[in-house]
């Protein structure tokens, strides 16, 4: 299911993470598809969603640090 890391362990070097029992993270799936590790925002955001944009009963809003997505930026690919 999970393929690969992208980006940085976010525990590399003995680094430690606010919420302690779990981490932001950025995985690309076997299927090609990318999970993502962050903090449900989904009771707090979902009325604040722009025209167009909604959030369907099996999905979640999630937030994660800009580093994270950043520093996942170089293993995304650039095709589809």
């Amino acid at each position: 299911m999970f393929k690969r890391r992208l980006g940085p362990d976010p525990h590399a070097n003995g680094a430690s993470t606010p919420g302690a029992h779990g981490c932001p993270d950025v995985w690309e799936l076997t299927n090609g598809d990318f999970a993502i590790i962050g903090r449900d925002i989904t009771a707090e955001a979902a009325c604040h969603l722009p025209p167009g944009a909604s959030c369907g009963p099996e999905e979640r809003v999630i937030v994660i640090p800009r580093r994270t997505l950043v520093s996942a930026k170089s293993g995304i690919p650039e095709n589809a």
